[in-house]
């Protein structure tokens, strides 16, 4: 590479280049480029800004503790559990509030159980037996209550019976709820306490009224217009979620409590508000075995000589699942800037658009492709015009030189139609001389001016 290409080359970067705009008069087009400009800025401005507020910087991954309690007594009076009343230490499970927890609702006692031998339950499959050699000794029983002791226990003179077991005894019984036994527990109340935090912005709220009143949370309700007042009707909770004290309590189910936090801190912190709603998760119209929701427990004693017993108890009821998520924002240049050249990068795309609308589909689009696109000849095509021009000017030259010539020859024509005229010369001999003369001249002046039209256009 010379030093006169580097020279080229390094002054080259101090050119400056700059586009050629083409305007196209067409209205169509014009209208169609306006429309979309439109509808580019009104989504940019409407949409990107106004409404998804993407000038500014967001936090999704929020801090979030929540504490919960449940208020209310129930009575009841049953055959099986005779005049008793009902506290939240009884029927909240787990008693310390946390954001999952149950309210029992339903009950099936099995009372007095004690380990000892037993016939297992006939409803199990793996307990049914015909002979001894059916109930293999230590082998515990498949979704059963105890382990085999290797003896068929049949009633009478029946060929069918149950494998003995060793559990706690008698095991507990297979019937099913046939109505609720906290009927009460729909006036129950719930309340929520629920603090955020998003650490990005170090921004931190809850969801229950700075005040100093100390009866504000004995005597609120949560309200459309008291979202600061966590104090939750359990009723009013399941209506809200699409369906019924009536349905849930028989045999259980989950509802889920959502708690949504869209703070904007462009603005005042007063201005971020708790919004809930809630939804029952469980499918209720599944028709199932294991339809509802319900769980096992016991409480253990001690008779008076010192031998231990049980009541085991089979809760229905309802589980609440509390589900806080949100968002935070704030203002920041570079998401600001990211979007608005997204905006711009869009309004290109609409030229973009125009251009093949103009070009290849309107009926005129090869006229204005022609307008858009110029031809320019590269470097070979000029060194061979450049070259064609000699030759050009020189045939000129030549043509120019022929014209004494021919004046020449025509004043030896003229000469020799003299000598005609006295009879010096045989005018059948001269004929065809000079006729074979002015042809050649003609064919030569002929492609003469054949090379110089082509070189002149």
């Amino acid at each position: 590479m010379g030093q006169r290409a580097w020279k080229r080359l390094c002054l080259s970067l101090l050119d400056y280049k700059t586009e050629k705009y083409v305007v196209a008069k067409n209205k169509k087009v014009g209208l169609l480029y306006r429309l979309l400009q439109l509808s580019i800025l009104l989504y940019l401005v409407l949409w990107v800004f106004l409404v998804k507020k993407s000038y500014q910087d967001t936090e999704t991954s929020l801090q979030s503790a929540v504490v919960t309690k449940v208020k209310g007594v129930a009575y009841t009076n049953t055959s099986e559990l005779g005049e008793r009343l009902w506290d939240v230490a009884d029927y909240v499970i787990p008693p310390q509030g946390e954001n999952v927890f149950f309210v029992v609702t339903n009950l099936i006692m099995t009372a007095n159980q004690r380990q000892g031998l037993c016939a297992e339950h006939e409803d199990i499959p793996d307990g049914i037996c015909f002979q001894d050699n059916d109930c293999h000794a230590g082998t515990p029983v498949i979704a059963g209550h105890g382990v085999k002791t290797g003896r068929c226990l049949r009633v009478g003179n029946s060929t069918r019976g149950t494998c003995e077991i060793f559990a706690w005894c008698p095991v507990e019984s297979q019937s099913n709820p046939t109505e609720p036994l906290l009927k009460e527990a729909e006036d129950f109340t719930i309340f929520i306490k629920n603090f955020i935090r998003f650490p990005k912005f170090n921004f931190s709220k809850a969801n229950v009224l700075d005040t100093d009143n100390k009866h504000f949370l004995k005597s609120c309700r949560f309200g459309p217009k008291t979202h600061y007042c966590p104090i939750f009707h359990l009723g009013s909770v399941l209506h809200w979620a699409g369906t019924s004290f009536q349905d849930m309590a028989l045999k259980g189910g989950v509802i889920g409590i959502h708690i949504e936090w869209d703070c904007d801190l462009d603005k005042a912190a007063s201005e971020c508000h708790p919004h809930y709603y809630f939804n029952r998760l469980d499918n209720k119209e599944t028709k199932s075995v294991s339809a509802g929701y319900n769980f096992r427990f016991a409480r253990y004693y001690q008779d008076a000589a010192g031998v231990e017993f049980r009541n085991l108890m089979k809760a229905y009821g309802i589980r609440f699942d509390v589900i806080v998520h949100g968002k935070a924002g704030k203002f920041n240049i570079i998401p600001t800037i990211i979007n608005v050249g997204s905006g711009v990068a869009l309004m290109g795309a609409g030229a973009f658009f125009c251009d093949l609308v103009l070009i290849y589909i309107i009926k005129k689009g090869e006229f204005y492709r022609d307008k858009k696109y110029e031809e320019v000849r590269g470097r070979e095509d000029r060194s061979l015009e450049s070259k064609a021009k000699p030759e050009g000017e020189e045939m000129k030259r030549g043509l120019q030189e022929d014209e004494p010539l021919e004046r020449d020859l025509h004043q030896e024509q003229l000469s020799n139609s003299s000598w005609k005229q006295n009879g010096s010369l045989d005018p059948q001999i001269l004929g065809p001389a000079r006729s074979g003369l002015q042809d050649d001249d003609a064919m030569v002046n002929a492609k003469q001016l054949q090379i110089l039209q082509t070189v002149e256009t």
